[in-house]
């Protein structure tokens, strides 16, 4: 391995950073123990490093005493969870990413409009179940371009699809273009809903694939964007792997490798990046370390002014 290649943008986008940062002024406010539906992000790091300031993740509403304080994920919560908060007298603080917001109020938008959607999205993931949980009457899931060859619809007037906001920019567009063809009527928002980090994080890793002989992503299996990034590089014909710990470093990486390219999902912390880059060049001091930048991001998502005034007087 002569050199290590950084991709640019990579790690924390801003949805991540933004749930983040009102984990830390809601356990400011409240103390511990406080409760998150789901994990914040899908990066067990980030999970454990709350734990062990007294944050309690669970799955079901029903898991949470009465009258607690509730944080909603990054991933964003269907109605009903929002309704079984209410019967529970939970005090709510919403975490969702601002662009899986977006995503719902398309939903709710068609919705009361009388559309039927198709959404494209990865079944079972948290921030699908949260979306589709809008009009679950009135919505269905289709995760690839066969699925959208199959779907079987009756005739409606009026049809929309929306969108994951962490999957493949090439696998929507495909599917996309089995929809669009199968429903020449099909309404797409006027923005698309793939979120920027995504296609940006998307975009450097395709640069990155065409300079290194391998590519390693730093990212959680459970996290959606990460697992895209690895596929990404793949389908470019660069060997690519994900992995969280330096522990997962295989000697070959070191020795049959020329260039290393380096990217992380964006629910990954950079001190894991740094953690790996550091068992990569253990002992060795002839290996360089670049950045790649393809694009540069200035999006951010400040938390409501009242969170911040509360954790102030707190502290």
């Amino acid at each position: 391995m002569d050199r290590i290649l950084l991709a640019a943008p990579r790690g924390f986008c801003a949805g991540v950073a933004y749930a983040i940062e009102v984990v830390d002024l809601a356990l400011k406010i409240h103390g511990a123990p406080l409760y998150v539906r789901h994990a914040i992000v899908h990066n067990e790091w980030v999970v454990k490093s709350f734990e062990s300031r007294g944050v309690i993740f669970v799955e079901d509403i029903d898991d949470i005493p009465s009258g607690s304080v509730v944080v909603y994920s990054a991933h964003g919560v269907s109605p009903e969870v929002r309704r079984q908060s209410k019967e529970r007298n939970l005090t709510i603080i919403d975490a969702t990413c601002p662009l899986v917001t977006k995503v719902h109020n398309e939903a709710k938008h068609y919705a009361a409009k009388g559309y039927f959607m198709v959404y494209i999205g990865h079944e079972g993931h948290v921030e699908a179940e949260g979306t589709m949980g809008e009009a679950p009457d009135r919505m269905v899931l289709v995760e690839t371009p066969e699925d959208a060859e199959k779907l079987d619809l009756p005739h409606y007037e009026k049809l929309a699809v929306l969108t994951q906001t962490t999957l493949s920019v090439d696998e929507v567009n495909a599917t996309l273009s089995v929809l669009e063809r199968r429903f020449p009527h099909i309404e797409k928002p006027p923005k698309g809903d793939i979120c920027y980090a995504t296609t940006n994080r998307q975009m450097a890793i395709r640069d990155l694939a065409q300079q290194s002989d391998l590519i390693l992503v730093v990212g959680s299996t459970t996290s959606s964007n990460s697992n895209r990034l690895r596929e990404v590089a793949e389908q470019l014909g660069t060997e690519a792997h994900l992995l969280m710990s330096p522990e997962e470093v295989k000697a070959e990486w070191k020795t049959d490798y020329k260039t290393v390219g380096i990217s992380s999902g964006a629910s990954t912390p950079e001190v894991l990046v740094e953690a790996i880059i550091g068992e990569l060049i253990k002992g060795r001091t002839d290996v360089s370390v670049e950045v790649l930048e393809t694009i540069r991001e200035d999006v951010t998502f400040k938390p409501s002014r009242d969170l911040i005034q509360l954790a102030m007087a707190k502290s």
